[in-house]
């Protein structure tokens, strides 16, 4: 891959992401106006551990594909977490950093993000490549998150479509 082709794709995860934001964040704030502890199993995240992890990984991501380096800490990944003590201010860390992520994200040059980044051994790739996993790890726990909005004494909002508690406005022609 060269420059360009990463500047290129850089774009089109920017413009994918950025359009991703406002949802994702209905769907955090959602989680303020129920149960946050609910959990559908013992074994599962409550869903204010969710909305936390969600805000977390999706900048860490972005990050790590800026830094053009995957690495995990466990303790500063807590510390970020707890940081987050409910879902307001879960959803505003949220809309907040990822945009000035998709901002950095546009001026990272295309040199750095065509550089070939190791994924924990696991496989390598252009760094932009991964943000096309990011989105993916930021879909499924969104959609995780969701499904627990009605059980837990919350409203569903309109995601892709409209939901039986939000129905869908297409944004106004500007």
């Amino acid at each position: 891959m060269n420059a360009d082709h990463a500047k290129f794709l850089a774009e089109h995860y920017a413009r994918v992401i950025e359009s991703e934001i406002p949802t994702t964040t209905k769907v955090l704030i959602a989680v303020a106006k129920g149960n946050g502890d609910y959990k559908p199993d013992p074994k599962s995240r409550s869903a204010i551990e969710i909305a936390r992890h969600l805000a977390t990984a999706d900048v860490w991501f972005v990050q790590s594909v800026l830094d053009g380096n995957f690495t995990f800490d466990q303790a500063a990944a807590d510390k970020a977490e707890a940081q987050l003590k409910t879902a307001n201010d879960t959803a505003a860390f949220y809309e907040k950093t990822m945009r000035d992520k998709v901002n950095q994200l546009r001026n990272t040059s295309g040199d750095k993000l065509a550089q070939e980044v190791d994924f924990f051994g696991m496989m390598k790739a252009p760094a932009v490549t991964f943000l096309a996993m990011a989105h993916s790890h930021s879909a499924h726990h969104r959609g995780q998150l969701a499904a627990y909005l009605r059980a837990m004494g919350s409203a569903v909002p309109a995601i892709y479509g409209a939901s039986a508690d939000e129905p869908f406005q297409a944004a106004a022609a500007s």
